[in-house]
């Protein structure tokens, strides 16, 4: 064993071994674990007990330090990332320095890995002796507080992020809210109806949108984009691009009058709002509810503009119709604006599945085809049709198939079940037939009805007269092959309660798309220094203990950019996230692990650790012309002492003589 550490007293080490139930007891020996670390040098107690991550457990650990004149804590048990926290409270709490207390993972690094008992006991034998000479060298770290600013910015304006920006605003904090799209409502602001209860999306949604576009607390930001982000937990600097509306948002008073005088005296041009499936002009308002409402001018179809650059070709009757208000300004450039704010919520969404990945369903080729969004749009009284469901050509149709799963729970576009699918599909078959009076058949693999009420919203589909055919639909023709079929659609697919290929002729048939990640979701995970999981959903700190965290201090995540979610559960999350925000932002300091790395006197400043830093922690000090490291922005990464080439780079809690006497202690016999 390397000599000990000159200038300390005597090293008294307290070693504890944890049964964690069955989890390491079941084939980690730990009584001859403990009484094998009992004989090692520095070594004063070596316990094994049940749970010690318990009260009584934490308890004990805290008398034996005072008893015993403890000044070293070793916890053998499961993960650091569960419960180093944990210890290094308790070891405080018994008037030591938490950072003298070391954990051992034997769950994951021995219990559950290895079926030979006597094998996985000789290897927690082996890191136990590491954990003994490795925390010898450790010395004491003070952590470090840094103040927080009590504004949040909240990035995404769905139902996530206004309930999220509300529950802030009401409890007295300063709010950013920003939003790509002219208004804030998301996904939600299309619905009709919300499952189960069948209650109108527009009605629930809309008073919430007009609070947070009247709150004196939220600044709300629409047709804008966060595009840079600095800084840290508590101290985040904030650059927010606002794209030019061509309109002036505190001189508009939403009248339309320029919409009604435009020199395009009928909409011809493809409304997002109403999935193409209706009209707009060059200047408008997405939808008759939006907030702000504000009109604004898509340069690539006004007239004013030649594919967005201004020409001043029109005769801007717009201008005229606005009046003295003069809201409307063609010179309107991008505005950058920059804030601080002290934590970050991203509520960015989702987007639906592109459902000409599989073209077997025929959408796009046919024209009665449709997708589940476009028909929420086709059955609301503010879509195209005023709310009659209306073919293409004008028919109203007398059978209707609605197809489950595209693009989920399918090894060709996504493994993941979308959880809305089946409830919005059941809806979908309701609001049909109570529009059209058509007979609606259902094409699904598993009916999935887990929630509050969804249950019996099915057993009510069963006595409307809903056709439920179990299986996944092969393909969608019009290729007829009897009289019935003549002039339909026909879905052909295997029933597989029946046990036979059947084949359905419909007038129209809906697509139920899932719900996939956006696709700037690698951006804005990059942006935000995020995870993503393996389906490109942003990823939580820990899906069960910390379900609204990132990895990344201060930044929370809540709805379907997480993974999909319904809307109560959306709401749910938001609340949560909006409730770690406010704990953070009342404590009115953030405290920053000291495990930071830390520049030697020997610095060349070669400036090779500069680029590699993630966190851009590092610069170069002027005078002395070494690198100097903000010991806010590290996060102890590492990867600066690992490039440093002259070795000039070190860290607190893994300093070269900790991990070179734990690599000893592995290695001794």
């Amino acid at each position: 064993m390397i000599a000990n550490p000159g200038n300390q007293p005597e090293v008294r080490i307290g070693f504890y071994v944890c049964h964690c139930g069955h989890n390491i007891a079941g084939v980690v020996d730990c009584p001859a674990v403990a009484a094998y670390v009992a004989g090692l040098p520095g070594v004063v107690l070596s316990r094994d007990y049940k749970y010690m991550c318990s009260d009584p457990g934490q308890e004990l650990l805290q008398q034996d330090v005072r008893e015993h004149r403890l000044n070293r804590v070793i916890v053998a048990s499961c993960s650091p990332l569960l419960h180093e926290h944990t210890f290094r409270q308790a070891t405080a709490a018994a008037g030591l320095n938490p950072f003298l207390c070391h954990m051992v993972n034997l769950r994951e690094h021995a219990a559950w890995v290895h079926t030979d008992r006597h094998a996985a006991t000789e290897k927690a034998k082996a890191l136990a002796r590491a954990a003994v000479r490795r925390v010898t060298w450790h010395r004491a770290l003070e952590v470090k507080r840094a103040p927080i600013h009590p504004q949040v910015l909240i990035v995404g304006g769905g139902i996530a992020g206004i309930h999220a920006a509300l529950v802030l605003a009401e409890a007295g904090k300063e709010v950013f809210l920003v939003e790509r799209e002219p208004s804030i409502g998301g996904h939600m602001a299309r619905f009709d109806k919300t499952f189960p209860t069948l209650d109108c999306a527009a009605c629930i949604l809309t008073p919430k949108m007009s609070a947070v576009g009247t709150h004196p607390r939220i600044t709300l930001w629409t047709y804008s984009e966060v595009t840079k982000v600095e800084g840290y937990v508590g101290n985040f600097t904030v650059t927010v691009t606002r794209k030019p509306r061509y309109v002036h948002e505190d001189r508009c008073t939403g009248c339309q009058e320029c919409v009604a005088h435009c020199v395009y005296k009928e909409a011809k041009f493809r409304d997002e709002f109403n999935e193409g499936l209706g009209k707009r002009k060059p200047i408008y308002i997405p939808f008759p509810q939006a907030t702000p409402q504000v009109t604004l001018i898509d340069p690539l179809v006004c007239l004013n503009f030649k594919k967005g650059v201004l020409t001043n070709r029109c005769k801007q009757t717009c201008v005229e119709a606005c009046g003295d208000r003069q809201a409307i300004d063609f010179q309107q450039q991008e505005e950058y604006l920059q804030i601080k704010v002290g934590t970050i919520l991203v509520t960015t969404g989702f987007q639906t599945f592109d459902v000409r990945r599989m073209p077997q369903y025929g959408y796009g080729t046919f024209p009665n085809v449709y997708t589940a969004l476009e028909v929420e749009r086709l059955v609301n009284a503010s879509g195209p049709t005023g709310g009659e469901v209306l073919l293409r050509d004008g028919r109203r149709p007398g059978a209707i198939g609605i197809v489950h799963c595209v693009g989920s729970r399918d090894k060709k576009t996504n493994r993941w079940c979308s959880r809305v699918c089946c409830m919005y599909s059941l809806k979908l078959a309701h609001l049909l037939k109570e529009h059209s009076g058509a007979e609606v058949y259902n094409f699904y693999i598993d009916l999935r009805t887990p929630g509050k009420g969804y249950e019996e919203f099915y057993d009510k589909l069963n006595t409307e007269g809903v056709h439920f055919i179990r299986g996944r639909v092969g393909e969608v023709t019009d290729w007829a092959v009897t009289p019935e079929e003549e002039g339909k659609l026909v879905i052909r697919v295997e029933d597989t309660l029946a046990g036979f290929v059947r084949r359905i002729p419909v007038d129209m048939v809906v697509l139920s798309t899932g719900l996939e990640p956006r696709h700037d979701a690698q951006a804005v995970r990059r942006m935000f220094n995020m995870s993503c999981g393996t389906e490109g959903f942003f990823l939580e700190r820990h899906p069960k203990l910390a379900p609204v965290s990132t990895f990344t201090d201060g930044v929370f995540i809540a709805g379907c950019c997480q993974g999909p979610r319904d809307i109560p559960d959306t709401v749910a999350q938001a609340g949560a996230a909006a409730a770690e925000a406010l704990a953070l932002i009342d404590r009115g300091y953030v405290e920053q692990e000291p495990n930071t790395a830390h520049v030697l006197d020997d610095c060349s400043g070669c400036k090779s650790c500069l680029p590699l830093c993630p966190y851009a922690a590092i610069t170069i000090d002027p005078v002395s012309r070494k690198a100097v490291i903000n010991e806010a922005l590290c996060k102890g990464c590492g990867t600066c002492v690992a490039s440093c080439p002259s070795g000039s780079i070190g860290q607190h809690l893994f300093e070269d003589d900790e991990l070179l006497n734990e690599i000893a202690g592995v290695l001794a016999e």
